[in-house]
């Protein structure tokens, strides 16, 4: 019996049903913009992330989203929209996490042949964690959420951006950050 008959008989799937290649797309991506060397992941060989000090339970959470607030000066931003530059921002913004807000990600380059973007709280759970705060499962929300800017330098995010919203948190006493990055 050969290979693919015994792969077959397992039930495994057929060769072309693989996961998408998403960091080697988004590499090609940035190549074809022309910004010269291919994009390069962060990531870190020690995690920079310290123990919760309290239970999620009594912790005040904040909210941080690459989503921007909806302008519609700058063209079709909605669900399923094209990619849009124009809805891009460049700095940490905030937020009062009290009120319901128009955020979009139409100027992030996500794979719009698989998701819709139709379900906000999928990239903006403010909501959810409002709810969550309503009935016990988080403490509470931090009076802002936070908007991290997509910058591409990884120099402008770890130089600017982040010593920015780091100190907005901790302005805001919380506890731990939920990031919902697209």
């Amino acid at each position: 019996m050969s290979d693919a008959n015994e792969a077959d008989k397992f039930g495994f799937a057929p060769e072309i049903d693989v996961p998408i290649p998403y960091l080697q797309r988004i590499r090609d991506y940035y190549q074809g913009l022309g910004y010269g060397a291919p994009y390069r992941w962060a990531h870190y060989a020690e995690v920079p992330f310290a123990a919760m000090r309290k239970p999620v339970r009594a912790a005040r959470i904040a909210l941080v989203t690459t989503a921007a607030p909806y302008r519609p000066e700058a063209g079709n931003q909605g669900p399923g929209a094209p990619y849009n530059a124009a809805g891009k921002f460049f700095e940490v913004y905030s937020r009062d996490s009290a009120r319901d807000h128009d955020l979009r990600i139409a100027h992030i380059a996500y794979d719009r042949d698989h998701t819709t973007a139709e379900d906000p709280d999928t990239w903006f759970p403010l909501p959810a964690l409002r709810r969550f705060a309503a009935v016990g499962r988080i403490g509470e929300v931090a009076p802002r959420f936070h908007g991290m800017p997509t910058d591409r330098s990884h120099r402008t995010t770890l130089q600017r951006d982040c010593p920015e919203l780091l100190q907005r948190v901790r302005e805001d006493k919380a506890d731990a950050a939920v990031l919902a990055a697209v």
